[in-house]
């Protein structure tokens, strides 16, 4: 299944991509010679209309080679004059800018509209997933906005029943009370233990955004599943597990269990688990890595490499229209969320070990087509937005790039990078490439050997 489920994202992610560029090149009148889904030697194909249509052997990456795009380039790399190429009308090389700005970008707006397509399909067909808890598991404190601060002295396992006039029957409505109450004053009623707090729901929608992130859901301390070569692997966790106690301290939810961790990088624990209603024992010597704790704080943190269980999700049917809205917010969401982790990636808020490669993509996807159709189609699509971001990332040799190499064309009057200034900088795009990649490999191998 992992294999197969890698498969069908890289490919339908790769096509969508390609595909972009194809329809863009097409519209503005630019000669495709080939349109490959994958990379390498040609596994089958067929010419039409002028293109050759390929399946290649390699199905990590796919290209559309246009008429007069990197031909220069190609033929310098292969030892031909030095005299300047003339572009013919249906070469990319000879259409303006804002149509050649247009092919380069069709690849990422359409991964784009295709995450967009799937939020918005998958919430009109299932209907909108909310967690079917009401019990409160964490709050971060460091993060609340001013006015909210009451929130963090509600023991955990307290149940919200009522957030200003709205009852409360699922996580979303906890969700929805904090971020869409009006501003100002608001009571909320809890249960296990009865009480009523006030808290001042703030007026700015990124404090908002910032409350509601801060408040948590119960979740509870076991296994959904594991990191491959992380040490709870190693140590012979399985899926389904229920851990009670860390070298002795019980621990009663998630964030119980994620506390006692973190405050351990690098030491050997032993983790009290039940299997199959059999308490057994397990140690487990923990990574290190550096990242935001449960209180907000950056800090060297230990890490077991499990996936706590979501628990119970329940829908509701939404109308087209919403489902419309429900995808272009999904699809802001992820992209913030994915610019965000790049930014932390870059100012060291998050470790480079992080970074994954194609073993992390399997492992991923093969997670997300066992949990069901729906959450497989979720993952395509925050992929799609991933792939996306990454390929504008302004690297040359990626669309990120070609549209610098544009930009600088277009502020100099039209006068672009000489082909020897075009091939430096691919060169050094392609080394930095590479090494993302081999890095990224180099964390996975590291990660299933548990270094």
């Amino acid at each position: 299944m992992t294999f197969l489920a890698t498969v069908i994202v890289l490919g339908v992610l790769i096509f969508v991509h390609e595909l972009g560029h194809f329809g863009a090149a097409k519209a503005v009148g630019i000669d495709v010679q080939r349109f490959s889904i994958g990379l390498g030697p040609k596994i089958l194909g067929f010419t039409r209309g002028g293109t050759e249509y390929v399946l290649s052997a390699i199905p990590l990456g796919g290209y559309v080679k246009m008429g007069g795009m990197d031909d220069e380039v190609m033929e310098r790399l292969e030892g031909g004059g030095d005299s300047p190429r003339e572009p013919r009308p249906g070469d990319f090389d000879a259409q303006p800018i804002w149509a050649r700005t247009f092919v380069i970008s069709a690849g990422v707006i359409m991964n784009m509209l295709f995450a967009f397509g799937v939020y918005t399909f998958v919430a009109a067909q299932w209907g909108l997933g909310e967690l079917g808890t009401t019990r409160l598991g964490h709050v971060v404190a460091a993060t609340l906005p001013a006015g909210t601060e009451a929130l963090a002295d509600i023991p955990a396992g307290s149940r919200f029943v009522r957030i200003g006039d709205s009852e409360v029957n699922d996580w979303g409505d906890v969700q929805s009370g904090l971020y869409r109450s009006d501003p100002g004053p608001i009571e909320i009623e809890m249960v296990e233990p009865r009480a009523l707090i006030e808290i001042r729901i703030p007026g700015e929608e990124s404090d908002r955004r910032d409350l509601v992130v801060s408040v948590a859901s119960w979740l509870e301390a076991g296994v959904r599943d594991l990191e491959p070569g992380s040490p709870a692997a190693k140590a012979g966790l399985e899926r389904g597990d229920r851990i009670i106690a860390v070298s002795g301290v019980p621990v009663e939810h998630w964030y119980d269990f994620k506390r006692e961790i973190e405050a351990r990088p690098g030491e050997r624990v032993e983790l009290q688990i039940v299997r199959d209603e059999v308490e057994l024992i397990r140690p487990i010597t923990l990574d290190s890595q550096e990242g935001m704790g449960l209180d907000g704080s950056i800090a060297l943190l230990g890490k077991a490499g499990i996936y706590p269980p979501i628990g119970e999700v329940v829908y509701h049917p939404v109308s087209l229209a919403n489902a419309f809205v429900f995808g272009y917010r999904e699809t802001i969401a992820v992209s913030r969320m994915i610019l965000g982790f790049l930014k932390d990636l870059v100012t060291g808020g998050v470790s480079p070990r992080s970074m994954g490669s194609i073993v992390t993509i399997g492992a991923a996807s093969g997670q997300a087509a066992a949990a069901g159709m729906n959450t497989f189609l979720r993952f395509m699509a925050l992929f799609s937005i991933n792939l996306a971001v990454l390929n504008l990332l302004p690297i040359p040799v990626l669309d990120g790039g070609h549209l610098v190499f544009l930009g600088i064309e277009a502020v100099r009057g039209g006068r672009g990078l000489s082909l020897e200034q075009k091939l430096k900088w691919s060169n050094v795009g392609f080394l930095v490439v590479v090494g993302i990649m081999l890095w990224a490999l180099s964390n996975d191998f590291l990660r299933l050997l548990g270094i």
